[in-house]
């Protein structure tokens, strides 16, 4: 059974550590985050800087949890929707104070050993960063008042790359990682198609695509974290992938 929510990270594995994640519960619930109320006048001033930099950026509504329990059984979350622009001043704030962020990484494996990730194309909130394809868990991916991981990996890869994971194999099931007040959640999933194959098809995605968010994809062949400027939990990942798991 899951451990009592909290607004801390005390309880959770040990950071930069690979757990098992056998199961998934992350509620939403209506109204307001605690976040967003305190700090409203930070957020749009943040804001204000964010967009004058890049008007490029959008200020949807995406999840972020507030209160969240990890242990043995798996991560039950309680969230709640915000403004894109809320997340943004979170995260500069290097994870103090309240709030948490529930990412899921679809690792896309080819059929002769690699992984296809992407890198951001320059006008996106990680200019030049390099990772799985993936996005913050949002309003699409809310069913029945809980969070669709599965649906919100497939959504993103689709619109990122125009790949299906539908035609993938599922290799176990999912892991994590912690990084301060975030949570990486991800799986492997193995396309019967190679590297080059891969990277062909969403490069044709690329050139039919209106609103591309990515400038290239990227193939990876080893755990060196000076490969790429990699983001977030990447590097971690990718040392579990190449040189641990069994």
């Amino acid at each position: 059974m899951n451990a009592a929510l909290s607004e801390d990270t005390a309880g959770w594995p040990p950071e930069q550590t690979v757990f098992a994640v056998p199961t998934i519960e992350l509620r939403v619930l209506p109204g307001e985050h605690p976040v967003r109320l305190r700090h409203l006048d930070a957020i749009e001033a943040n804001w204000d800087q964010e967009i004058a930099a890049n008007p490029m950026l959008y200020d949807g509504r995406m999840v972020l949890q507030h209160r969240m329990s990890i242990d043995p059984s798996g991560i039950t979350g309680e969230a709640y929707v915000v403004p894109f622009s809320t997340f943004l001043w979170w995260r500069k704030q290097m994870g103090q104070g309240t709030g948490m962020h529930v990412f899921a990484y679809p690792v896309i494996a080819s059929s002769d050993g690699a992984l296809i990730a992407i890198r951001m194309g320059e006008h996106t909130a990680n200019p030049g960063s390099v990772y799985f394809a993936a996005g913050s868990l949002d309003e699409h991916d809310i069913f029945d008042g809980r969070c669709d991981v599965d649906r919100n990996m497939a959504r993103e890869v689709s619109e990122e790359t125009g790949l299906d994971l539908g035609e993938a194999v599922p290799e176990g099931g999912y892991h994590g990682v912690c990084s301060g007040r975030t949570v990486t959640l991800f799986r492997v999933f193995r396309f019967a198609r190679t590297a080059e194959e891969l990277v062909a098809a969403i490069e044709r995605h690329m050139v039919e695509t209106d609103d591309q968010e990515i400038s290239a994809a990227v193939t990876i062949r080893s755990a060196d974290p000076a490969a790429q400027p990699y983001h977030g939990a990447m590097p971690r990942i990718l040392t579990w992938f190449f040189e641990e798991r069994s």
